[in-house]
Formats: structure tokens, sequence, C-alpha cells
């Protein structure tokens, strides 16, 4: 894995965890999708952090499951303890260095090329979970911030439907299902479809413009001018000459 091409396990990885999650709600109990997203962060952690390094421990293969166990485990403790808005905090924390580590690789280095705007359409996707833990975060600091929302869920259980309501907001679809009650978790809502719009609107166009531009740019045909003919020799000059 390189630099130049990251981002498509980073793109994987990012569907994995939206695909895994609604699977193991939609079919298993409440103790599956602790373990999926345990999984797939881990995943994510080596997508992004293991680009250079050819002997990052996580990337060994006999340590991926160890570390899917520890951080399953971990979160169980977390949750049996009462400290659910720790373990999200950490998911956030963990979410939002993934997605400065993804946008110093895509605005800030090198030309635009396919493995950026891939990267381009991660952070996209890493917003739409970054919010997503944050309504999580309000809905249990704050019950009743959310309407169709339990009250009394755990987070686990609380964070799939936040992730549909989440990509709902910067999407700006707006169902309807699921709306914001009190004034901190509309703040929420309107400020991330007013960010997702802005991202939109010009980080995505002008990555693909100057993707387009380089493009053009290096497959323009080339011309060549042949050289103006030479203006004649004055007799004074042939004079000189002599």
């Amino acid at each position: 894995m390189t630099r130049q091409d990251n981002f498509i396990y980073l793109t994987f990885a990012l569907i994995l965890l939206l695909l895994g999650t609604s699977l193991a709600q939609q079919f298993f109990d409440d103790s599956v999708p602790r373990l999926v997203q345990s999984a797939l962060i881990v995943t994510l952690l080596v997508a992004v952090w293991g680009v250079d390094s050819k002997d990052f421990v996580l990337r060994k293969t006999f340590i991926f499951p160890l570390a899917i166990l520890v951080f399953s485990f971990f979160g169980a403790w977390l949750d049996n303890a009462g400290f659910d808005q720790l373990y999200l905090l950490l998911l956030l924390s963990f979410l939002i260095s993934t997605a400065l580590r993804t946008t110093k690789q895509v605005m800030f280095t090198g030309d635009i090329d396919g493995n950026k705007i891939l990267g381009a359409i991660c952070l996209y996707l890493l917003m739409g979970l970054i919010w997503a833990v944050l309504y999580t975060l309000v809905q249990l600091s704050f019950p009743g911030s959310f309407t169709n929302i339990s009250s009394d869920s755990a987070w686990f259980t609380l964070f799939p439907d936040f992730i549909y309501f989440s990509f709902v907001t910067i999407t700006t679809l707006g169902f309807g299902d699921i709306s914001p009650l009190l004034p901190i978790s509309r703040f929420l809502v309107y400020f991330e479809a007013i960010v997702g719009q802005f991202y939109l609107a010009i980080l995505v166009a002008s990555l693909v413009g100057s993707h387009m531009s380089n493009f053009g740019a290096n497959n323009a045909p080339s011309i060549n001018i042949p050289p103006k003919d030479l203006p004649a020799k004055s007799k004074s000059e042939e004079h000189n000459n002599k």
C-alpha cells in the first residue's frame, strides 16, 4: 500500500463499515454490531496509518484478529461500566484524525489524480460518520433530542440510525422520519447541511476540474511551428563579411 493507491483501501473500508453496520442491525443481536464496528474501525486504522510503513504492527496478519478482540472487549467494558460517552469520544477523535490526514493528502500535496478524487469521496463519507457520532453523543446526553429515536437505547443501537440520518442530512434529502427537537441538535443538523453543500460545490468540483485540466494538458497534441525564413542580407553586410 502506497500513497498512490491508499484511498482505494480507505474507500473499501468505509463502504464495509456502512454496509456491515446496516447488516448487523438488520439480521443480528446487539453484540454483533459492536464487533462489526470494532473490526472495521481497525480496518480504517490500517488503511490510513499504514500507508508508508512496511513494518506497521497492525498489518501483520496474526495481530489483526487480536486487535479486533481488544477493541470489542474494551468497548463492551466501557458500555457495561456506563462510559458510553467516553467510547464515542474515542471514536470521534479517531474519525476526526482520519479526516484531517485525508484532507492533508487530498488538498496539500502534488497533482490531482484519480486517487485524490477517491480521497475527496472518502472525506465526504468521514464527515457523515463524524456527525453521526455527534448526534449519538447529543442523544445520550440529552434524551429526546430527536424524534423517532429511543431515549433509553445503548449507543451501538442508536449509532446505525444516526448514520442513516447523518447522510440524509448532509445530502439535504430531508425525509423527515427523524428530526431534531432541541436547539443543540438543530444546530448540528443545519450546520452539517451547510458544510455538506459547500464541500460538494467547492472541494469536489475543484478537484475534478483540476484533474480534467491536467489530463487535457498532458494529452494535448504538440504543434511544431517551422522557423521563419531569415531575411536576406543587405549588400553592406555582404561587403563587411568579405
